[in-house]
């Protein structure tokens, strides 16, 4: 699998495959919060910000899924929480926002591999994400490469419940 990096300015140039990928994975669920309109909303809302990055891999050239992310401004957290203690003011924080891969490459290192290619080429000291708390197996794989929860969120009505889970990319 190869792995491309694209910038905020590439983010046009890539939205199809990115809409394309997530609309594969949703493809069996109904949930509004999971259609390709909503996703599309939150696409352009993180791909509009200068520090966003993206990650997506390639197999033979036909994509297998990506990970992208941006910082956070100075003072910046997830909407509605408060910032914790365990991340003090002027620490650079990549908010990850999506990391997602096609069933049939699932349990083969893609996650990972796609997860530290977008966290750990951009300079910030801490990553932060979003995982939903009825997904229990990917809160225990988040904690396996060194993620810690330390709150809790609903950021809009309609969505599921997340852990905020936080790690230190550089001790």
């Amino acid at each position: 699998m190869r792995l491309r990096t694209y910038s905020h300015t590439d983010a046009a140039h890539i939205r199809e495959t990115i809409l394309d990928l997530h609309s594969a994975v949703h493809s069996d669920t109904s949930d509004p919060f999971h259609s390709r309109e909503r996703f599309s909303w939150f696409y352009e809302r993180w791909s509009g910000k200068p520090s966003w990055s993206c990650v997506v891999g390639f197999d033979n050239e036909v994509p297998t899924g990506f990970a992208y992310g941006a910082s956070f401004a100075p003072g910046g957290w997830w909407k509605g929480s408060e910032r914790p203690s365990s991340v003090p003011e002027g620490v650079p924080v990549i908010g990850l926002s999506e990391l997602l891969v096609l069933k049939e490459w699932r349990k083969t290192g893609t996650s990972q591999r796609l997860h530290d290619a977008v966290v750990s080429s951009r300079g910030d000291e801490v990553a932060t994400l979003l995982v939903d708390v009825a997904h229990p197996k990917v809160v225990e794989l988040y904690e396996r490469w060194g993620y810690e929860k330390v709150g809790e969120q609903k950021p809009f009505e309609d969505s599921p419940v997340f852990d905020i889970m936080v790690k230190r990319l550089y001790p």
